[in-house]
């Protein structure tokens, strides 16, 4: 049925000299979305790896392949990731472009030193070379698709050795959107999560998103983002994404093994408490909140805030305004500081007394 023009419809003036219809757009009403049913979204690993295309960012040798390697052994052989987040089992193809099967094999060594120990890893494939995005790599993964019982994760290590060049008359984000927008459309499409090993620049930025390297282009294509960081406080996953919950998680590295350690706030505030206890145990009088502050490094709100809510749980006593002793020293709670008056009198019967012993 041809409708007449309205006024606004968009028909390009090379269309209507050819004689071609107008474009128009496929539209679905509200009613229909609201009674559609929907699958859940498919996790890979729990609360941080849905389907669909995913970043992990991190400095150099900070230990990404590490923690790559950890959910893809997690979801080849339905065990834990970083130590406590159970995953469903699944096929795994890791596309490991930086090391070899050497490598590979002393990695996985190094996290199952006891062969009996190690589970079935049948699931998980390895490949050590890859085309370009542009050049058939997704074809490739396509086939990978169709060949195995359960396909569930690809992991790319790392992103830049697949990446195609630019094109010159584009600006970076508008090449990079264009470079990755397609592998994000396949993993979408197919209920994958693709997690693709990318860099984050030397001093980091104030938004954990903002760090990535290269333009905006990647993080605006990907529906989730993992950032890995370390500072004085230790390590931290952080992640954000269009299915997922924002949050950061506090984990460690220890010869090859990532657990986790549970929310970094909360590590955190366990940290700063445990600083403040130490502190406070080994004073031989009551401690100002400046002073607590400084000997902790923490900011001087934070520290009040952080008192206020110790005392409440019993572990510091407050001795009086902006003094506070530990729970164990109560023999450090004294009396009110003497009035100016009462030092007066005190100064004043000890100068009698010396005038006596003349």
């Amino acid at each position: 049925m041809n409708h007449p023009q309205r006024k606004g419809d968009f028909i390009p003036v090379e269309d209507v000299a050819r004689g071609k219809p107008a474009p128009t757009f496929k539209r679905t009403s509200t009613n229909e979305i609201m009674a559609t049913v929907y699958p859940p979204i498919m996790w890979v690993v729990p609360g941080y790896l849905p389907e669909g295309f995913s970043v992990l960012a991190g400095r150099q040798k900070l230990g990404k392949t590490w923690l790559a390697i950890d959910f893809s052994l997690a979801v080849a052989s339905g065990g834990f990731a970083i130590g406590s987040v159970r995953c469903e089992t699944g096929n795994v193809m890791y596309v490991d472009l930086e090391n070899g099967h050497r490598r590979i094999q002393r990695r996985i060594e190094a996290i199952y030193p006891n062969d009996a120990a190690r589970p079935g890893l049948s699931r998980l494939d390895w490949v050590t070379d890859a085309p370009a995005l542009n050049a058939g790599f997704i074809p490739a993964l396509e086939v990978w698709r169709c060949a195995v019982p359960n396909p569930k994760l690809v992991v790319i290590d790392v992103l830049q050795r697949i990446k195609p060049a630019g094109k010159a008359n584009a600006n970076a984000y508008e090449n990079d959107y264009a470079c990755y927008a397609n592998l994000q459309t396949w993993a979408t499409e197919n209920r994958i999560a693709v997690l693709a090993l990318h860099h984050t620049r030397k001093g980091g930025a104030d938004d954990p998103l903002e760090a990535l390297t290269g333009s905006n282009g990647l993080s605006a294509v990907a529906d989730t983002t993992l950032v890995l960081d370390r500072n004085s406080s230790g390590m931290t996953l952080y992640v954000r994404g269009r299915d997922v919950e924002e949050k950061e998680s506090a984990i460690r590295f220890d010869a090859g093994v990532w657990s986790m350690l549970g929310e970094a706030a909360d590590v955190r505030r366990s940290d700063e408490r445990g600083k403040i206890l130490e502190f406070l145990i080994d004073a031989d009088e009551p401690i100002r909140n400046s002073d607590i502050s400084i000997a902790t490094g923490m900011a001087k709100n934070a520290t009040d805030q952080l008192l206020f809510k110790m005392a409440k749980a019993g572990d510091v006593i407050k001795a009086k305004r902006g003094l506070w002793v530990h729970k164990h020293r109560p023999e450090l709670l004294t009396p009110a500081s003497p009035r100016k008056d009462d030092k007066k009198i005190r100064i004043a019967e000890v100068e009698g007394d010396s005038d006596d012993d003349a």
